[in-house]
């Protein structure tokens, strides 16, 4: 019994760095831009938003602490496709009462969006810790 739950623990280990970002994206979404749906209606009758500027780039930098954290522990590639996985699921949970099914269109734009800042952020990020340590590669779970 001990070492099935050992081994059910180290299971959930390797799937933390995927698993993080990819729950934190769709939490980030809520609380930056789920709560926002309507609209903005000008005086010349032009519309915006529903989302303003502010929320979004909140969004974004939420999402780089889960990036920051699984990239700093060697693992890029789980950051980068967690969280595109994880705000392209809210994107689509989000606009999917579009009417039109130009949601769709839109859920791909964030899909793709996210998958190359997040590859750059991860690739500044490994960038960056490796001229800290003097071009060595870090070990598994070292913040300096």
């Amino acid at each position: 019994m001990r070492k099935r739950a050992g081994k059910a623990t180290r299971t959930a280990l390797r799937a933390l760095p995927v698993l993080a970002p990819a729950v934190v994206a769709p939490l980030a979404w809520a609380g930056w831009l789920g709560w926002d749906q309507q609209r903005d209606v000008h005086a010349d009758g032009t519309t915006t938003g529903p989302y303003q500027a502010w929320q979004v780039l909140g969004l974004v930098l939420t999402q780089l602490a889960p990036v920051y954290w699984a990239t700093a522990r060697r693992h890029p590639l789980a950051a980068v496709l967690g969280t595109s996985a994880g705000l392209t699921a809210a994107a689509y949970y989000d606009w999917s009462d579009d009417a039109s099914g130009l949601f769709v269109i839109g859920v791909g734009l964030v899909t793709l969006g996210s998958l190359a800042a997040t590859a750059a952020a991860t690739g500044t990020i490994t960038f960056a810790r490796r001229a800290r340590t003097g071009g060595e590669r870090p070990t598994v779970g070292h913040l300096s």
